[in-house]
């Protein structure tokens, strides 16, 4: 009995060892022939159905709504003008208003025209006898355009970055009078990484607009840029870019067609400069676009990376706007000339502004409404041959009840108007646990219906599981992406930051790094830190909800990334 217990014993161990031999060759040959990357993907996909496979998934009944065919009111989006703060107030009853672009008007480097405006208004100036003065709103040059097209509220004068803003109000009805085309010294330009750039000279012989635009078409230079609805180095640059394609016809097929190949090289488009220089920081470009004066006051820049000029100077014009009476337009052009003085242009140089004096503008400036057209063909085309899809994950925990999800349903529902009609939209919610409200389709009439009956339906209660959402949102995605392998996927995630039950961010960052699918963050009464480390993995943008321009924040948002 002994021999026959060992011999079980025995037989029982070597199967065992078969087995477990069986078992590690299988495994150790299933990946032969196979790159490093085939293999990460198929892990990836494995632990992405592992992890969705332990999340109960409802399916929702779909619901149709009304959509709201009126079309984008850009004056209703915009807040009241006291959101944007006055950094110089008049000091007599005698005075004007001035919109100016943040780089100038704001404190420190960025506060000269603040310093230079202070000093008017304390130099006892006085016209026809009554003293004079200025008030300074600080405010971007694209926002500042949007409240004086919409007539939402227009200042008395206007100093954006460049004259394209100018000719932009002047193309909408505006009056629009030039005061004087400079204020103060700036340039545009591409920022890179001097190694890439002693390779461009290796390559094209020289770096500028022409040989970045054609490295970029090539596919051998990666460079982002800012939203050209918003940012004055952004447009200036969709400008330039296009112009580079064909300078005969900024909009003609030729142009077009460049501008599609460039487009679909360049992997980062920013809703911020901030995003941008992040993006940057994390070897993810090889160059982004900056004015001069910033790159000047950044030294974590100076040293490794080198400033290409390009487009059309940003010389900080001033205008006149509206059917002034002539004692105002004599303040203006009083305050334009006392910036000119030499003691204020000294100081503007302290503060990273006129330097590089030999550089002229290498295309002239477009009339308003050709950069309209070159906004509008830019939202077209800015995505190539490759649709977005995007998947919402709205959090309907019982923490959103109220006014935050109020909120929410009204970034979406207004935020929509926003999407292009090429892709592709789907969404999610959550609290303890996942519903899918509505599956990816293509954004049509049909899907616009059920997107907005979807949202409508939303109703809080329960716990948060931030992340399991985003699994499913994620399992969406690479079933789109299997089926439709040219497209771009995005998640946007809408919620109050806190997450209490399910996965945790530590479960599935590898998977998102992995995917590199960009996850765009807005909270709603939130904790703003935590929303901002899920952007943070692929270089996305985190907006706080709680300000009353959210409804135009998403609406840029949308306008880039859709």
């Amino acid at each position: 009995m002994a021999k026959k217990g060992k011999f079980f014993l025995l037989s029982g161990v070597i199967l065992v060892l078969v087995f477990a031999l069986v078992y590690l060759g299988v495994n150790l040959t299933s990946n032969l022939g196979k790159s490093k990357a085939e293999v990460s993907s198929e892990d990836a996909a494995k632990k992405l159905s592992k992890l969705y496979s332990n999340i109960t998934v409802t399916a929702e009944p779909p619901l149709k709504g009304q959509i709201d065919l009126n079309p984008i009111d850009v004056a209703e989006s915009l807040p009241d003008i006291s959101k944007f703060p006055v950094t110089v107030k008049n000091t007599t009853n005698q005075y004007v208003e001035i919109f100016s672009s943040t780089e100038k008007s704001g404190t420190g480097v960025d506060g000269w025209l603040t310093d230079v405006a202070t000093e008017f208004n304390q130099a006892n100036i006085t016209i026809d006898g009554k003293p004079v003065s200025v008030l300074v709103r600080n405010i971007a040059s694209g926002t500042a355009a949007d409240y004086i097209k919409s007539g939402k509220y227009v200042p008395d004068a206007f100093t954006p970055s460049n004259e394209l803003w100018g000719e932009m109000v002047k193309a909408s009805g505006v009056k629009t009078q030039l005061v004087t085309n400079r204020l103060v010294g700036n340039v545009p330009g591409i920022v890179i990484a001097k190694a890439k750039y002693d390779a461009l000279v290796g390559t094209y012989g020289t770096v500028n607009v022409k040989t970045v635009t054609e490295a970029i078409a090539n596919n051998e230079f990666s460079m982002g840029y800012t939203d050209p609805f918003a940012s004055s180095t952004g447009l200036n640059l969709l400008l330039t870019a296009l112009n580079a394609f064909d300078s005969s016809n900024i909009l003609g097929e030729k142009a077009v067609q460049g501008f599609e190949k460039f487009q679909a090289n360049v992997p980062f488009i920013a809703s911020t400069t901030i995003q941008m220089r992040d993006a940057a920081k994390s070897g993810m470009l090889d160059g982004f676009v900056l004015e001069y004066q910033t790159y000047a006051n950044a030294a974590d820049l100076k040293g490794g990376y080198v400033f290409t000029p390009f487009g059309v100077r940003h010389d900080s014009p001033l205008y006149a706007l509206g059917d002034l009476p002539q004692a105002k337009l004599d303040i203006i052009q009083k305050f334009a000339d006392f910036v000119a003085q030499d003691k204020y242009q000294k100081s503007a140089k302290e503060k990273g502004f006129n330097n590089l004096e030999d550089y002229k503008s290498e295309l002239a400036v477009a009339d308003g409404s050709l950069l309209s057209s070159a906004q509008k063909l830019w939202k077209e085309k800015k995505n190539g041959n490759k649709p977005i899809v995007a998947v919402f994950v709205a959090d309907v925990s019982g923490s959103m009840a109220g006014q935050p999800l109020n909120r929410l349903k009204e970034s979406l529902l207004k935020g929509q108007k926003y999407l292009g009609k090429d892709n592709s939209i789907g969404l999610v919610s959550y609290s303890s646990a996942v519903s899918m409200n509505l599956p990816i389709g293509k954004y049509d009439t049909n899907q616009q219906s059920m997107f907005v009956g979807a949202v409508n339906s939303l109703q809080a209660s329960g716990g948060t599981a931030t992340f399991d959402a985003i699994v499913v949102a994620l399992k969406m995605l690479q079933d789109e992406l299997a089926v439709n392998p040219n497209v771009k996927p995005i998640i946007f995630v809408l919620s109050d930051g806190e997450t209490n039950e399910g996965y945790s961010l530590k479960d599935i960052k590898g998977l998102i790094e992995h995917y590199e699918v960009p996850i765009y963050t807005i909270g709603y009464n939130a904790n703003i830190k935590a929303l901002q480390s899920i952007s943070s993995i692929n270089e996305a943008a985190s907006i706080n909800a709680d300000t009353d321009d959210v409804i135009y924040k998403i609406g840029n948002l949308f306008n880039v990334q859709m």
